[in-house]
């Protein structure tokens, strides 16, 4: 993604943490993926650990952990969202936290830098993780599957990864991280149903994520009003979300 569509919606919105959200409810078949992915960060954390956030957006989620380290650097191509991470600064748990502007693709920390890296559905460099994770370092991801939001994409006819539903993200994912020398420690998809009380906060939500980067209120409305009737039920206006959690070793 841009890092244009994210400035614009931190300047719009206030960040994801901590500015305007949409309301909705998850409902989770099994379990949530966003809950395991940080408990199996903070299984592998330490004190005298240091970690790096990739695509630490507002900071919110890398001040959550930022205890259970020695320290953490977030690192983001979004100015106005390093602007609202740095404006929280003054946080008791971000003594230990670090933020700068830089590109996932090419960082400037040296090589097996890191004891722990990882990833919330932010881009996946994965030849530079493995050169500034030390030997025996983890690098952790949680990711958007090819089957996520398939219906309202479907309807929209465009979207994040359209048509590409069929290929296992997470299969290439991890055929990717052990051809550079990763173990598989844990790997799972997860599938789950969000449910939006209403038209204008379903509308709300999509102005702030990538699902489509050119989602227009109006443009789109006559799209958006086709998912609605059709998606519309007793809890809520439905979408269907599609996650996957990686924790890979590096091992040579």
């Amino acid at each position: 993604m841009s890092k244009d569509f994210y400035d614009k919606v931190a300047k719009k919105l206030g960040g994801y943490g901590y500015g305007i959200s949409p309301q909705y409810e998850k409902e989770f078949p099994a379990e949530d993926p966003e809950k395991i992915f940080k408990e199996k960060i903070i299984e592998l954390s330490s004190k005298d650990k240091t970690a790096l956030d990739i695509g630490c957006a507002d900071g919110k989620f890398t001040l959550s952990i930022a205890p259970s380290f020695q320290k953490i650097y977030g690192i983001d191509t979004s100015k106005v969202n390093l602007g609202i991470a740095e404006s929280h600064s003054d946080d008791g748990r971000s003594k230990n936290v670090e933020y700068s502007l830089q590109d996932a693709s090419n960082t400037s920390f040296n090589d097996s830098f890191f004891d722990l890296a990882y990833c919330r559905r932010g881009p996946s460099y994965y030849e530079e993780y493995c050169r500034i994770l030390k030997p025996e370092g983890y690098y952790l991801e949680i990711g958007i599957g090819e089957k996520d939001c398939t219906e309202l994409k479907k309807i929209f006819g465009r979207g994040q990864n359209y048509g590409k539903w069929d290929r296992s993200t997470l299969d290439e994912n991890l055929e990717e991280l052990q051809k550079l020398g990763f173990k598989v420690i844990f790997a799972d998809n997860f599938h789950y149903f969000e449910y939006y009380p209403s038209y204008d906060e379903f509308d709300l939500f999509l102005q702030g994520v990538p699902i489509f980067e050119d989602f227009d209120s109006e443009k789109d409305k006559k799209l958006l009003q086709k998912y609605v009737e059709k998606f519309t039920t007793d809890k809520g206006i439905q979408l269907s979300r599609h996650r996957l959690v990686m924790v890979m070793q590096k091992v040579s």
